[in-house]
């Protein structure tokens, strides 16, 4: 029998995530393979190397969820998800 460890690891996707405007710019590439098995533990991830700067440009954006827009950072994330990050953008 598996221990509760390991079922947690077994559950932790890789995720895609493209990052676009001032986010790109801040984190220095516009894609990114994390891990995570919830939207909070992806970006965790995907901030946890970055500059102070580029995190904060993450933490300001809008996420999309395999095209959909994403508020629950606690949703469940699957191998093969995307995530689009999208700082806020000025103009009309």
């Amino acid at each position: 029998m598996t221990g509760s460890g390991s079922a947690a690891e077994d559950r932790t996707a890789t995720i895609t995530v493209r990052l676009f405007a001032g986010a790109a710019a801040e984190y220095g590439s516009d894609t990114a393979l994390v891990r995570g098995s919830t939207v909070a533990e992806a970006i965790a991830d995907l901030t946890s190397g970055a500059s102070p700067q580029a995190a904060t440009a993450i933490e300001r954006s809008s996420l999309l969820v395999n095209a959909v827009s994403c508020t629950d950072h606690s949703r469940s994330l699957k191998d093969g998800d995307r995530i689009d990050v999208l700082p806020p953008f000025a103009g009309g």
